[in-house]
């Protein structure tokens, strides 16, 4: 973004201002953004929130698992959306170590799994279950993974630990990692002008499924000590062989330091709350309708003052 737009941003929300008050802390709140659109979006509304009321704000981009990391050891003050099925293991591994907190939940409910397109129960007859995928395994294969089946992950740094979940359950599918998300819609929408079968990573609350009908497969129903404990589940010597939770969480984390050094920042990032339909839609501002990321947070805190100002009183 040029140094004009970066000025019109800044101005822009300096309009937005909520009663002021003498900050605890000059120092700035460090928010770090990942590699997906609601995350990056979310962060600049909540940094927009906290310029508003008198914090100064960093935004640094970060690595989507080394952040608990970072924000336990207080090189990041924050976290605005911990997914439990990608991010869980890793934000539990860092509270275990102390210097995390869990900030609370958004109401938003969240799934993370293998997903494909309408079209394709016509092509693989018997989904959405996980047996009859595999059963179909080579309509999904593409010259990197003949024989079998293409399953197109995200990102290397989500970490969905599919190719184990492939080992486990004995699946004919190789995993190959789409370098962004936007590289994901990119394969879909190619294949679906195709009517080409496909299978890949998706996520609700995303604004994906409202352009395109589709389901998640239905792999054994996730359980406690799927991801750590062999002797569970349909496969006793291995783990992940489980979908991920159908109902999982959407948190907030905090380094543990934020509440005694900025106490009116970390309570109002307590009382932030973000619904699916919300979430979706600061996905579409970006990803469909061209919006960079800071301007669709600007413009959501100029449509939104009555959601967000009480999170701030």
């Amino acid at each position: 973004m040029n140094k004009v737009n970066n000025y019109l941003i800044s101005v822009s929300i300096a309009t937005l201002s909520t009663s002021a008050f003498a900050v605890e802390s000059s120092d700035p709140i460090v928010i770090p953004t990942h590699n997906w659109s609601s995350q990056i979006v979310m962060s600049h509304i909540v940094g927009g929130i906290y310029e508003n009321m008198g914090y100064t704000v960093d935004y640094v981009s970060t690595d989507s698992q080394a952040v608990y990391e970072a924000i336990r050891l207080g090189d990041a003050t924050l976290e605005v959306e911990v997914w439990e099925g990608a991010y869980g293991v890793a934000f539990e591994e860092a509270k275990s170590k102390g210097g995390i907190v869990d900030a609370g939940d958004h109401p938003a409910v969240t799934r993370e799994d293998w997903w494909y397109p309408a079209y394709v129960e016509e092509l693989c007859p018997g989904l959405p279950d996980w047996e009859a995928l595999n059963a179909c395994a080579e309509e999904f294969s593409m010259p990197e993974t003949a024989p079998k089946g293409r399953f197109l992950g995200g990102p290397v740094d989500w970490l969905k630990h599919d190719s184990e979940r492939i080992d486990a359950l004995g699946m004919d599918f190789v995993v190959i990692n789409a370098g962004s998300a936007a590289a994901l819609w990119a394969e879909l929408s190619a294949a679906e002008k195709r009517g080409q079968p496909i299978v890949l990573f998706n996520w609700t609350p995303n604004f994906i499924e409202a352009l395109y009908p589709g389901s998640f497969v239905e792999f054994p129903e996730y359980f406690e000590g799927c991801k750590d404990d062999a002797s569970l589940g349909p496969n006793p010597n291995e783990t992940y062989d489980c979908g991920n939770p159908a109902d999982g969480y959407l948190k907030k984390a905090a380094w543990d330091g934020m509440a005694d050094k900025w106490p009116t920042a970390y309570e109002t990032l307590t009382n932030i709350e973000f619904s699916n339909i919300q979430i979706a839609e600061m996905a579409k501002m970006v990803d469909i309708d061209g919006m960079e990321p800071e301007e669709a947070a600007v413009a959501w805190l100029e449509d939104n003052e009555s959601v967000w100002k009480p999170w701030a009183e």
